[in-house]
């Protein structure tokens, strides 16, 4: 299939099974050894640039300022010759760009036309328009699942003729293991670190919104879509006549998010979204409103743990994992890739009973199928700042995938950058890749097409890990220095794709 893989391609060896198709035939090691980081790399053809008209590496890299190290490999896609390198072994957190590892992880797992269904199902018939038992709002782990997909779902409900239940209103959410939160180094209330669970809601977010009000301020908690603003009890906000910190956060009984916020922060008014602890609840009581909508009446949500029995009668399906993809590959959603990682270990029959044990799982395959060296991920979405690969198993990667491959095919573009760091629309080039930023650390990884068709694999890691292990848990949203600093490591990595292209894109 063009721009696609299946599950056959992949197994029997893993990657290695791709050794004659037709978006693989480089091999996984270089054809010669990488340049040193002083010296600069041959040209490939008398037509080529020469080097010394490009910038110099060391040049690049001093002018940023970044401090920490810098790895990076790029290769030719086709052929897998390496072009240039710095610390090409270096082992370094790779932030979003793990996400591509996961990508092609989940679709050897589950394969590129996998959907997530969630169901309704009773535990018994339907009499005077009341279900004779339990409903049951059932999840795989639906990573794109929203509100407005929950109204649909309540109004095919309603065209069943059913108004009521006799029974219990149950959340089955156990097809994934429950994860409180991604990294529970990150800060309490942002939106990015939420749960994560075999059901999960709107990214697994709540929305919060404020108005000044009088003297005070009037709050409200929704799970809002576009359409449908259901207020919800499980999260609940208290104002607090503070300066700092902004937030707080603990868990009430009975699943209750309890989050207070200094009234020093609010100003006149405005809304943000917060993470949500937990989703199944969140999910049920959404639901709960969208069915009274519909005039079906539902008690409170329970959590169901174990196995569901019972009839489907919804079932609501995502799209499919190669769409689902496409868009985490764009947004670098965080939950997607938790998702689709340990779904992807539980369909290889591995452990998957925590974010961890899943990573590890990943790991394992990426040295088995690769023969990566490095990799040491934590979670599947390089949320956490303790996972670690090389810049060299990551262009193994891509080169193995190939130009137009299941990889690069589902690669955003990015804009290129000019020698002053702006948007550069004239460009002759173009980038697909996949950013990754944490606070002093980013990367990039992909593919550059030349202005005559090349195609050169790379990936760039920068990280200054001691400055970011200075950093606080509560100041990691906005620390001072960051923004700055990503952006000086944006500047380098395009100057040094710049340089690439000029110098090795014929």
């Amino acid at each position: 299939m063009t721009g696609g893989v299946t599950r056959r391609v992949f197994l029997g060896g893993a990657m290695s099974a791709l050794a004659g198709s037709a978006f693989a035939e480089a091999p996984l090691r270089s054809l010669r050894p990488p340049p040193r980081a002083s010296v600069a790399a041959p040209r490939l053809s008398p037509s080529a640039a020469p080097v010394r008209t490009a910038p110099g590496i060391d040049a690049l890299i001093a002018k940023a300022k970044l401090g920490g190290e810098v790895g990076f490999v790029v290769s030719d896609a086709k052929t897998g010759l390496v072009l240039e390198a710095r610390n090409p072994g270096l082992a370094m957190p790779p932030a979003s760009t793990a996400k591509a590892v996961t990508a092609l992880y989940g679709f050897d797992s589950l394969g590129m036309e996998h959907r997530f269904p969630t169901q309704i199902m009773v535990t018994g018939p339907v009499s005077g328009g009341k279900v004779q038992g339990d409903l049951i709002l059932l999840g795989t782990g639906d990573p794109t699942l929203d509100t407005d997909a929950l109204a649909g779902m309540a109004q095919q409900l309603k065209g069943k003729g059913i108004t009521g239940i006799t029974g219990r209103f149950q959340v089955y959410a156990s097809a994934l293991p429950y994860v409180n939160a991604i990294d529970s180094e990150q800060p309490d209330h942002v939106g990015y670190n939420p749960a994560i669970g075999g059901m999960n809601l709107n990214y697994n977010r709540v929305h919060f919104q404020w108005t000044r009000s009088g003297d005070g301020y009037s709050v409200a908690m929704d799970g809002r879509s576009d359409r449908y603003r259901p207020a919800v009890k499980m999260a609940q906000m208290q104002v607090v006549n503070r300066e700092l910190p902004t937030y707080t956060y603990k868990s009430g009984s009975g699943g209750v998010d309890e989050w207070t916020v200094a009234q020093g922060a609010l100003g006149n008014g405005g809304s943000r979204w917060l993470p949500v602890r937990r989703p199944d609840l969140y999910a049920g009581e959404v639901f709960q409103a969208l069915a009274r909508v519909h005039g079906i009446t539902l008690p409170s949500p329970q959590a169901l743990q174990g196995k569901p029995r019972g009839t489907a009668i919804v079932q609501h399906n995502s799209g499919t994992l190669s769409a689902i993809t496409r868009s985490m590959l764009r947004w670098s959603t965080n939950l997607t890739a938790e998702v689709i990682g340990m779904s992807a270990t539980r369909a290889r029959g591995q452990n998957a009973a925590s974010l961890s044990s899943s990573a590890q799982a990943m790991n394992a395959w990426m040295k088995a199928g690769l023969g990566a060296k490095s990799a040491n991920f934590k979670d599947h979405s390089g949320l956490s700042d303790k996972s670690r690969i090389s810049a060299e198993d990551m262009v193994a990667m891509l080169v193995k995938m190939g130009p137009g491959g299941p990889l690069h095919s589902h690669m955003k573009t990015v804009a290129v950058q000019d020698g002053d760091g702006k948007s550069n629309p004239n460009a002759t080039h173009k980038i697909e890749a996949k950013t990754g930023t944490l606070n002093f650390v980013s990367s990039l990884a992909g593919y550059v097409t030349a202005p005559d068709g090349n195609v050169l694999a790379f990936t760039i890691f920068t990280g200054d890990v001691a400055r970011r292990n200075a950093i606080a848990r509560a100041d990691r949203e906005r620390p001072a220095g960051a923004k700055a600093w990503g952006g000086r490591s944006r500047w380098l990595q395009h100057q040094l794709i710049n340089r690439w292209v000029a110098v090795y894109g014929a």
